[in-house]
């Protein structure tokens, strides 16, 4: 097996994990017909607080968790393969700035549940890392982004029945770990036009703009003195040249 699909794999352990859990609760939820919505982020209440790490957990019913589980379960395994060293760190943030603020600005009488949030924030940390790391390969997964989530920018407008403080605070959190992130460099990133030093090569002549006074001086004391060696060598040719033919003329 190839050696980065074998690395990839074993990464994988993460977002499996994670997307089990997600799963495992809401099939308890079912099986117990218990309704745990008010473990839920309730904004600002010392009760609500608790969402904050559970909400993510929570899902209202199998097609809140399926429109979350499965690019919950894509873009963490893409955190954790092209953004490693970065991936638990912003996961975690997040993941409790998103609630945080959610806790802090959402609307009130109201639980807010479901990992959409976090959805979007994976989302803008993706596509907003190709904009702050600016190498070919986050680029390259940015214009992914565009391509495969486009249709989630409507889910930032208010609209009745969702949570889009969720969708709005988490593409929030995104940015901001993107950001944060952005000197954190990965192994294989490669910055775009990027050239060996030796296979640089200037647009304009050295000895115009590249070179110090001193570098100048040296080297047009050595055009000087070629100057005048090859003065004296024609004067020296032309002295046997008139010696030759003064000798003729004595013949």
């Amino acid at each position: 097996m190839d050696k980065d699909l074998k690395q990839f794999l074993k990464e994988l352990y993460l977002p499996f994990l994670l997307c089990v859990t997600i799963v495992g609760v809401h099939l308890v939820v079912v099986i117990t017909s218990r309704d745990l919505g008010y473990y839920g982020i309730y904004p600002r209440t010392i009760e609500g607080l608790r969402g904050i790490l559970l909400a993510p957990f929570l899902h209202s019913g199998w097609q809140h968790l399926f429109s979350n589980i499965v690019p919950m379960f894509v873009l963490s395994s893409m955190l954790v393969y092209f953004y490693k060293k970065a991936s638990r760190a912003v996961l975690l943030m997040i993941w409790l700035l998103t609630g945080l603020l959610v806790w802090l600005f959402g609307r009130e009488n109201t639980f807010h549940i479901g990992a959409s949030g976090v959805v979007y924030g994976l989302i803008a940390f993706v596509f907003s890392s190709g904009l702050f790391r600016g190498n070919a390969r986050s680029i390259i997964l940015s214009l992914l982004m565009l391509v495969m989530y486009s249709g989630y920018f409507e889910g930032l407008a208010p609209k009745e029945g969702i949570s889009w403080e969720s969708h709005l605070y988490g593409a929030f959190a995104g940015l901001v770990m993107a950001f944060v992130f952005k000197n954190v460099k990965e192994e294989g990133e490669e910055e775009l036009h990027e050239e060996a030093p030796s296979a640089k090569r200037p647009f304009f002549a050295p000895d115009t703009f590249q070179i110090t006074k001193a570098e100048r001086a040296r080297i047009e004391e050595e055009r000087r003195i070629a100057y005048l060696i090859e003065q004296q060598r024609i004067a020296l040719e032309l002295e046997a040249l008139r010696k030759a033919q003064m000798g003729d003329n004595i013949n």
